[in-house]
């Protein structure tokens, strides 16, 4: 199981860079992982958003390819259903040979009606486009229909879906689920068993919303402007080009609230040693493949994401590996 790092090179406003320089400072970031021994760097695609939130994460993921040895390079995710199929497997493959075979494709169908507009795409057809685009750069891949083609045969391929119909659509696809949850896990067997596929083939990788680091407490009082801004804008965002009404802003309280039933909550800010518990509860029986963790929350300053980096790099794997070994003894 590796631990990585996801970036979505948000630049808000009002704790804004200069763009050029955020950029050069999230390779920097990049190297940094790779030198500290994560196992993946992850990027994210949106549209429209007024922070400059990342959108075209394989152009990122290129770049960073070109600038780390080691590291898995990963999207988490793009969205099929706005491209054509041969460009997106192009694209792709040609990430995977930059960095000699690295990539890792997670791909989903996103939420928000004002990208689909975007790219003259149909919104309510968008689950049949990206399993069609899915299944078609996979055939372009295996035919040589774009060259050339990636190192790896097959790259690693994972959908990023958080409700019944699209885990059972990773499923029938014969893909990776991106998102932990013995419910969605359960519809996701369904689907693989759907699609003609082995049961023992299950993989899982998800976000993890924790932040790390060494006196949470002094943590959070830092971060907390910034993890409002992310959260908020996300949930103005996604009822844009709808008729449902605006959700009303979290507060400070709002974002620290658990969920009861031990799901992730906003953000949890720990220490590695606290972190390497809570993860062991929440994956207990799913086959994780990748965990990803927050680099950055919406610009927040260097120093917490350089100490949070090499946190989950360094100090959270072999303490994380430790509870899993301990645990599977236990059984």
């Amino acid at each position: 199981m590796d631990v990585g790092l996801v970036f979505d090179l948000r630049n808000p406003r009002q704790w804004q860079r200069p763009w050029a320089d955020h950029y050069a400072r999230t390779l920097e970031f990049c190297e940094e992982a790779d030198r500290r021994g994560a196992g993946g760097i992850w990027f994210t695609e949106h549209h429209l958003f007024e922070d400059g939130y990342l959108p075209q994460p394989l152009t990122f993921a290129a770049a960073a390819a070109a600038r780390t040895r080691h590291v898995r390079i990963g999207t988490a995710v793009v969205l099929p259903a706005l491209r054509k199929p041969a460009q997106l497997a192009e694209e792709a493959a040609v990430v995977d040979l930059i960095s000699g075979g690295r990539l890792e494709l997670g791909l989903g169908a996103g939420y928000r009606v004002p990208e689909y507009q975007l790219f003259d795409a149909d919104f309510s057809k968008r689950f049949a486009r990206t399993g069609a685009t899915i299944e078609e750069v996979r055939r372009l891949w295996e035919t040589g229909g774009v060259t050339p083609g990636p190192v790896q045969q097959p790259v690693p391929m994972w959908g990023g879906f958080y409700r019944p119909r699209g885990a059972r659509l990773a499923g029938r696809l014969g893909i990776g689920l991106m998102h932990i949850s013995h419910e969605m896990f359960a519809h996701y067997q369904v689907g693989l068993v759907e699609g003609g596929h082995d049961p023992e083939s299950a993989r899982v990788a998800d976000l993890v919303p924790i932040l790390l680091a060494d006196d949470p407490e002094a943590a959070w009082a830092r971060v907390t402007p910034y993890l409002a801004h992310q959260k908020n804008t996300y949930r103005s965002s996604s009822v844009e080009g709808t008729d449902r009404p605006a959700p009303p802003p979290l507060g400070p309280d709002d974002l620290r609230v658990r969920p009861l039933d031990g799901s992730w909550g906003h953000l949890e800010i720990l220490t590695p040693e606290q972190a390497a518990v809570r993860i062991k509860a929440r994956i207990a029986g799913l086959p994780v493949r990748h965990l990803i963790f927050w680099a950055d929350i919406a610009g927040m300053p260097d120093d917490l994401v350089a100490r949070n980096i090499e946190l989950v790099s360094e100090h959270l794997p072999p303490l994380l590996a430790k509870e899993l070994d301990v645990a599977g003894t236990a059984r």
